[in-house]
């Protein structure tokens, strides 16, 4: 019943289209890591920086305006670090 809508229908293409420019955001995420991690591994510096992870954290609660709770903004990027390390090493 909700498929023939006009508002229900209009909202999920904007929920759709949001979703393609989330994936491609994390594709391209994923391949700068790729990236830093090669120069990183080339030079000889650590792959990880916890602290560079902390900051990054506080960063982006700090820059939310919401209404994504700070306690979401720490979970869904430590979901997209966690995502990436397993994309490139299947940790």
């Amino acid at each position: 019943m909700s498929d023939y809508d006009p508002i229900v229908t209009a909202l999920r293409a904007e929920i759709n289209a949001l979703d393609r420019q989330l994936l491609a955001a994390i594709n391209r995420r994923i391949e700068v890591v790729r990236r830093l991690h090669e120069h990183k591994g080339a030079t000889g510096m650590p792959l990880r920086d916890l602290d560079r992870e902390v900051a990054m954290l506080r960063a982006l609660e700090a820059d939310n305006a919401g209404p994504l709770s700070p306690e979401g903004v720490a979970g869904f990027f430590t979901d997209v670090i966690e995502l990436t390390r397993q994309e490139l090493y299947g940790v």
